[in-house]
């Protein structure tokens, strides 16, 4: 209706213009006003029924078409009014018309409640930009909702705003994939897949530079007005010049405010674009990174998986950083020209001795760019090595805290940080510093040297009008230049991470044709054959010299079930890594029917559920799972657990055996107990990579030459061998009267059976397990057992004062110091160019230039020395302290946590703030605090100038103080929220990433690529929607700030025209107060900007602090509680002894009384989760009594320090942890043995030989983890290790678990030979015949002890529950 009256109008005036035969200088206008009017309407239906927001097109038609008006009917007013009455009357109701019509139109298409969509869309709040209109987003007025909420409650995830599609994740790594695979370079690739809006961002950013250039030349033109004004006033009468209206002066300023209001609108759209470029650059890179770390060849893993997280969390981070100051490189030059344009506009050819200078430090920069690029790949490669230990100290804690090596351990990082990284640092520092005052100097000599040639050559004298334009624009050209470091230091960053992530791309992948997988019929019947291997050859790299396994042949059918012997080192696990594809296939041939499913030896567990580890991404299954439940054995274990199935899990071969759920499936076993070779139907034995013997139990056996059959018969009859702890009843101690384990066990496993089967016949064949639906974005990414710490509101004062106290109170005050003295300093030399500037108004010439040319010279080059100063003193001695300081306090405090921190907290979460955290200290705090005390004391300098000046401008000095202070505080409550928000949200990508990396054979065997990425996918989406909103209320808070600032010109500019007109006013005055004025805007704006970025990056320190207050075990060192020998006898004693791993759970060992005698040999048997490992870590203190204590040799553990009572004691853990380093750094990582011991522990542990083969010796190279060693191998290292101790007591966790049967034969002899004669050994039995001879052996069940006596009482005893294990192993 609307636009159909004001049509109506239009014709009318159009009709009336006609007939009355008006004169217009184009009817035309009429028409075309009349046909615009007529389109509006048809593009507003449209708009309406096909988008969800308001026309842009008719948002800008409708102010436009007002101000033109505005500006004609003035033109008539003024000239013609009477004749045009009524045409201007029509034109007004058109006008009022198309008000209301644009009114209604800024409410957008979804007016009403009916026209919204649903607010929850996958689960979380809808994007406000899909329905913002180009109002909005200009001002960033979508934001307004989420910081009004902010200032009244702290904000949540919930809160936030959802990403719209096009910025998910998923289509981000597509479409950096997609443009990979079209070009070579990173770099290229890069640009096509997010390179749109960033040139859009690069035209917005040249259009606010014209702008920005623009202010001086206007400044100029109302300076000459003013003069002009003046002149005429005064000499008017006798030179006859006419006065200028005075409303020209009034459309200089309302210019100058809407060329402020454009350059702000562009300039944070720029920024916008720029960060969402950013975010976009680095969700592709991550998703890509995480993509190419699931495809890596064992060649391609040489970069260790610290380095990989590296690349996520630095290099990543680096190119986004690069996005958003990157422009400035194609910006700066832009600027520089456009300042020396307009220099010259204003001083002639003179300004071109500044383009000199600036020619002549070009080379300067490119040699510093040069050194700085090496320093930064250095310094990579140190905060790489120092990730990589880190991570390999977190992922194997148990063991170091258990040997008492933390001090070794922290040495090898703190050289790492201290004498690498943080003296490169330190280095670095220093050469940014004197870059950085460099390029702050370069603008001032370029005025200097201008202002001078000006002064002593041209014959017009350098006054005011001249010199406050120039002052303007070498302010301006100051940030081209003083960003040209930064920019330059980011580009240098960003080429060598370009660098880093390209080879990584280019790393080696998986052979892609290792396997050959057949899609498995509709169903295969028993006896089809599912997997076969001809004549296969394969290595774990490229490039190795002879395959790990040759000439491999073995054929797999439906139901068949087939056992792999071999010695240690023999190719077993090799020979399932070929199978599953991790290998390097060289010759033959690998078919594969189906699916794998994959049981490695060292169990992978994610940080979830043990119902999610167990499902693993596929639909529940309730009436399955129970059985998997049953079949695994896994009810009495859960039963024992307070959550249920939130715990580990057990195996028990119910699953594979003959009767089993996988009965019908085709099975590999890599086994070294022989007690259920009969029930194989097939039997590998390997050596050295090749398949010795292949062939049936029977066969095998019955061939007296068959290495099968001398194993067999050098372990004694196949009932004599060992089994592991076979299952035993909880409950079967109830009464004495009640049956024996073994019947118990029996009847269980027969119960189960028939259960079993009665249900597998109810349901013949389950259907295959289809992948769970993924979950939306918002759903909370599992983060372990605990959520990651964070606080709420502003940042305690605390933390600042401890930042100050790790940085050193006496820099920092130097520091503040000379930033003021410089700023002093700045504004001095400023005021002695004022001073020439009237000396030569009055003079009306250049004279006694001399004098102040020197001041000026001479406090331009204190300010850059004062600011140099300042810089290196915050750069190199509080930034530097601080770093190392906090560093060392977090390191230090994670070291001395109990162990059950680290079983409580994902290693990703802590290896972040090892990264990120540290890299905000290290690097970016500094930056951002000098940046603050910059600003802040810029701004006092101009207002001081200001106040100085004009005093009445100190009135509105204390409500614009109040003004900005409550919008800092409206900002900062949302800011800071925020921040916090996108730090905790990015700590679940590093933990999903470290954990799949640790997992990456499980994950490929299981074919669950794709759901490990949308998992990864789901968690950097969540962080980007933390993120989006934390750099939007940026510009959100800007645009705000700037408007103000801009009006307050415009305000100050009419009231000095106002003045002029009433009583005059000089114009050099008005031209240095304005051309501070005219700064004050970005200075305000910068300083709460700044102030924000101090306080979201101090939450770095925060977090870091947090970690440092963690609550520690118990002290290290109790000086005078152990005598010097301490112990000498090996005597323990148990008494009245309960303990539980953490307040909140059940005990796990209860009211344990027993003493052992000097010298004993205990063994100790029990089901999982019986309390065996349990007893063994009390005995470290790894968990500390609830009741009751231990005593050793009569003296109370629990009085002991801990490094005294570890160091005392030796273990060999069921897990066997390597670390990156050498063989020697592995067996003695303290460096307190001689290289001949080093020798005789491993020939006792039969790997003399193995080490003597390798190239180096003890000095040969130990991959992360050990990965360059079979696991039998490395459990024989650990055992190296703790018969290097020469302990009285020594602890065997299930150590020869891995090793097969014949080492395990060699060790048992060792243990028992002359060596351990005087030693107390806990032995937790893994095969019963290894503990068959220890004196005594203690039964446990359920935390108590259910018998301990020796093995001979307990064997006689046919009611003893050792009794019932040893009858079921064939040991009785």
């Amino acid at each position: 209706m609307l636009f159909g009256l004001a049509l109506a109008a239009s014709i009318a005036n159009l009709v009336v213009v006609i007939a009355t035969k008006r004169h217009v200088p184009l009817i035309e206008f009429y028409v075309l006003e009349v046909i615009a009017l007529a389109v509006v309407p048809c593009i507003t239906y449209l708009n309406h029924y096909r988008a969800r927001t308001s026309s842009s097109l008719i948002l800008l038609f409708w102010p436009t078409y007002i101000l033109a008006l505005l500006i004609w009917a003035r033109t008539v007013y003024l000239s013609n009014f009477t004749a045009f009455r009524v045409v201007l009357a029509l034109r007004l109701a058109v006008a009022v018309f198309g008000l209301f019509a644009f009114v209604l139109e800024c409410f957008g298409p979804e007016f009403t409640d009916e026209d919204h969509t649903e607010v929850y869309v996958k689960g979380h709040v809808e994007s406000p930009l899909l329905t913002a209109n180009i109002f909005s987003i200009w001002t960033f007025s979508w934001m307004s909702n989420l910081m009004k909420k902010g200032a009244k409650a702290y904000i949540t995830e919930d809160d936030l705003p959802s990403l719209v599609p096009k910025d998910e994740s998923v289509n981000l790594g597509d479409a950096l994939r997609n443009a990979m695979k079209k070009h070579k370079s990173l770099a290229v690739s890069l640009f096509a897949s997010y390179g749109g809006p960033y040139v859009f961002a690069g035209m917005l950013k040249l259009l606010q530079d014209c702008l920005a250039f623009l202010q001086p030349q206007l400044l100029r033109w109302l300076l000459a007005f003013i003069s002009n004004y003046q002149s005429a006033r005064l000499h008017g009468s006798e030179s006859q010049q006419e006065a200028p209206s005075p409303l020209e002066g009034f459309a200089i300023a309302a210019i100058m405010f809407l060329a402020s209001i454009a350059q702000t609108i562009f300039l944070h759209q720029y920024f916008q674009q720029c960060f969402e470029c950013g975010m976009r650059v680095r969700a592709g890179l991550v998703a890509m990174i995480y993509q190419k770390s699931l495809i890596l060849s064992n060649d391609g893993i040489g970069s260790a998986s610290g380095d990989i997280v590296n690349l996520m969390s630095v290099d990543a981070m680096r190119l986004q950083d690069f996005c958003t100051y990157g422009l400035i490189a194609i910006s700066g030059p832009f600027q520089i020209t456009l300042a020396f344009v307009s220099l010259y506009d204003i001083l002639g050819w003179p300004a071109f001795v500044g383009v000199a200078i600036m020619i002549l430090s070009v080379p300067l920069n490119t040699l510093t760019a040069r050194f700085l690029k090496k320093m930064q790949e250095k310094q990579m490669k140190n905060r790489d090595h120092r990730t990589r230990l880190m991570s390999e100290l977190l992922a194997n804690i148990r063991s170091i805290k258990l040997y008492a090596w933390e001090n070794a351990f922290i040495r090898k990082i703190l050289f790492v940080r201290n004498e690498q990284e943080l003296k490169m640092l330190r280095k670095i520092g220093v050469v940014t510093s004197l870059n950085t005052a460099l390029w702050t100097g370069i603008p001032l000599l370029v005025a200097f040297s201008s202002f001078a040639v000006a002064a002593f050559t041209s014959d017009t004298p350098l006054t005011s009008d001249r010199i406050f334009p120039a002052i303007s624009l070498f302010m301006l050209l100051q940030f081209p230049l003083a960003m040209f470091s930064q920019v330059t230091s980011n580009i240098i960053e960003a080429l060598v991470s370009i660098n880093r992530l390209s080879a990584f791309f280019n790393a080696d992948e998986l052979q892609a044709d290792a396997r050959q997988i057949i899609k498995a019929k509709p169903r295969l019947e028993a006896g089809d054959e599912v997997l076969s291997i001809t004549d296969g050859e394969f290595s774990w790299s490229k490039i190795a010299p002879s395959p790990t396994l040759e000439d491999i042949n073995l054929a797999v059918r439906k139901g068949e079930l087939v056992g792999v012997l071999g010695r240690v080192g023999a190719g077993k696990t090799s020979l399932c890594s070929a199978i599953i594809g991790e290998m390097q296939r060289r010759e033959g041939e690998v078919k594969l029917h189906g699916c794998i499913s994959y049981a490695p030896q060292n169990p992978w567990i994610m940080s979830a559920t043990i119902r999610d580890n167990i499902v693993f991404s596929y639909e529940f299954d309730e009436v399955f799972y129970n059985l998997v439940l049953d079949a695994c054995a896994l009810r009495p274990d859960l039963a024992l657990m307070p959550q249920g199935d939130m715990t580990e899990v057990g195996e028990k071969d119910q699953v594979i055996g003959p009767y089993g759920l996988l009965a019908s499936k085709g099975r590999i076993v890599i086994t070294n107990s022989i007690s259920f070779l009969k029930y194989f139907d097939k039997i590998l034995y390997l050596r050295r990579g090749v398949i010795l013997e292949a062939g049936t139990y029977e066969d095998l056996t019955n061939n007296n030459e068959s290495e099968l059959f001398k194993l067999i018969k050098g372990h004694g009859s196949l009932g004599s061998s060992g089994v592991s702890t076979p299952f035993l009843a909880s409950g079967s101690h109830s009464t004495p009267s009640s049956a024996t384990a073994v019947d118990s066990s029996r009847e269980v496993t027969v119960d189960n059976l028939d259960t079993l089967t009665e249900k597998l016949q109810r349901k013949r064949s389950f259907t295959k397990a289809v992948l769970v639906a993924s979950p939306p974005t918002r759903t909370p990414a599992s983060e372990g057992p605990s959520k990651e710490h964070m606080e709420q509101g502003r940042v305690k004062r605390d933390v600042y004062m401890q930042y100050v106290e790790a940085a050193s109170k006496t820099g920092f005050l130097l520091f503040l110091i000379a930033t003021v003295l410089a700023q002093i300093v700045s504004v001095a030399a400023n005021n002695t160019l004022r001073a020439w500037g009237e000396h030569n108004r009055e003079e009306g010439a250049n004279q006694g230039v001399g004098k102040y040319l020197v001041g000026y010279g001479a406090f331009s080059l204190l300010s850059i020395i004062l600011g140099a100063a300042a810089a290196i003193i915050i750069w190199v001695f509080c930034s530097i302290r601080s770093a190392r300081q906090l560093h060392d306090s977090m390191l230090y405090a994670v070291m001395r946590a109990p162990m059950s921190f680290f079983e409580l907290t994902p290693t990703g979460r802590i290896l972040n703030l090892f990264s990120r955290d540290t890299y905000v200290v290290d690097q970016v705090l500094a930056r951002v605090i000098q940046n603050v005390v910059r600003t802040l004391c810029v701004t006092a300098m101009i207002i001081f100038v200001i106040g100085y000046s004009f005093p009445l401008f100190l009135v509105a000095v204390p409500p614009l103080a109040w003004f900005y202070t409550r919008v800092m505080v409206y900002y900062l409550s949302t800011s800071r929220e925020l921040k916090r928000l996108d730090a905790v949200s990015r700590s679940p990508i590093f933990a999903w990433f470290s954990e799949s990396l640790n997992g990456l054979s499980t994950i490929r065997a299981f074919s669950q690529q794709e759901v490990f990425i949308a998992n990864s996918d789901r968690r950097v989406d969540r962080n980007q929607i933390c993120y989006l909103p934390s750099i939007s209320v940026n510009r959100w808070l800007a645009v705000r700030l700037e408007f103000v600032g801009a009006s307050i010109i415009f305000i100050a500019a009419t009231l000095a025209i106002v003045a002029l007109i009433t009583s005059g006013v000089d114009a050099g005055l008005v031209g240095f107060v304005l051309s501070y004025a005219l700064n004050t805007t970005s200075s305000l704006n910068w300083l709460v900007r700044s102030m924000s970025e101090v306080e979201q990056n101090i939450v770095s320190v925060e977090r870091i602090l947090h970690y440092v207050k963690l609550t520690p075990e118990a002290p290290a060192e109790i000086p005078g509680t152990v005598p010097e020998d301490w112990p000498s006898e090996g005597e323990v004693e148990f008494r009245e002894y309960s303990t539980r791993y953490r307040p909140e759970l059940d005990l796990v060992l209860k009211d344990i009384s027993m003493t052992i005698k000097p010298k004993e040999k205990i063994g100790i048997v029990g089901r999982t989760g019986s309390g065996k490992s349990s007893l063994l870590l009390s005995l470290f203190r790894v968990i500390e009594p609830t009741s009751g204590t231990i005593h050793i040799d009569g003296v109370d553990i629990t009085k002991v320090g801990l490094y005294d009572l570890r160091s005392a004691i030796s273990i060999v853990p069921q897990s066997p942890d390597l670390f990156e380093g050498t063989i020697r750094e592995n067996i003695d990582p303290t460096g307190a043995s001689q290289d001949a011991d080093i020798w005789v522990a491993l020939e006792q542990t039969h790997l003399k030989h193995y080490v003597e083969s390798l190239e180096g010796g003890l000095d040969a190279a130990v991959k992360e983890g050990g990965s360059s060693m079979s696991a039998g191998q490395r459990q024989l290292l650990c055992f190296a290790r703790a018969l290097l101790r020469k302990s009285k007591i020594l602890v065997l966790d299930e150590a020869t678990s891995a090793v097969d049967l014949e080492t395990d034969r060699a060790i048992q002899g060792i243990i028992r030979g002359p060596q351990f004669a005087d030693v107390t050994m806990f032995t937790i039995a893994h095969r019963l015949n290894t503990i068959l001879e220890s004196d005594r052996v203690l039964v446990l069940d359920a935390g108590k002890v259910l018998e301990f006596e020796s093995p001979k009482n307990l064997l006689s005893n046919k009611e003893s529950s050792f009794y019932s294990l040893a009858s079921e192993a064939g040991l009785v």
